[in-house]
């Protein structure tokens, strides 16, 4: 309706004046630089793709790097973690073993001695065993297995029963070798006699 209404004016205004004829008019030219500003501010379709199409390149590239960035953090943590375990190992091997060097200076010692009593060799045997039992505990290392313990088959290895009237049932009735542990993990198992 409002192109019938500017053609009707156009043709109004060329009867007036002959010589604008075929010339737009003023309004007419307004019109047209209006569509022209709305042709150019309207994106068109490929630009539209192209745009997202490089949007969707840019985000894809900062997750391809996140994602290589990534992967290098975590292989340089595990090779860390690798070095610190194999450093703690060693360092828990290592402290260990220093307790247990004065035991086996005192053997040294003790093989030293030209002349000795049964009774000389027999002091220096208890000697070695304290130490060797001062040295287990410093490492938090705890005996078990003594006999009238109740036998406990994640702390005892029964190697035989037999009928003992004076034991209650399941009692450690004898020792055969001491059992060992460190906090709640099981070194070695005691091996034991159990009463029925």
């Amino acid at each position: 309706m409002e192109k019938k209404e500017s053609q009707r004016q156009t043709a109004e205004a060329e009867e007036k004046d002959p010589k604008t004829a075929g010339e737009p008019s003023p309004q007419t030219q307004e019109q047209g630089g209006q569509a022209e500003k709305i042709e150019s501010e309207t994106p068109k379709p490929g630009e539209e793709l192209q745009k997202k199409l490089e949007e969707t390149s840019r985000e894809l590239e900062k997750q391809k790097d996140l994602l290589l960035r990534t992967a290098a953090e975590y292989d340089n943590f595990r090779k860390r973690t690798a070095r610190e375990k194999a450093s703690l190992y060693s360092e828990a091997t290592a402290a260990a073993v220093l307790e247990i060097l004065t035991v086996a200076d005192s053997l040294e010692r003790a093989l030293e001695q030209p002349d000795c009593t049964a009774e000389d060799m027999r002091k220096g045997v208890e000697l070695v065993q304290r130490q060797m039992k001062s040295a287990l505990e410093k490492l938090g290392v705890e005996e078990m297995g003594a006999q009238g313990d109740p036998f406990d088959p994640e702390l005892h290895n029964a190697i035989s029963h037999v009928e003992d009237g004076e034991s209650g049932d399941n009692t450690v009735v004898k020792v055969f070798q001491k059992g060992y542990k460190i906090g709640d993990r099981v070194i070695r198992h005691a091996m034991v006699q159990v009463a029925n």
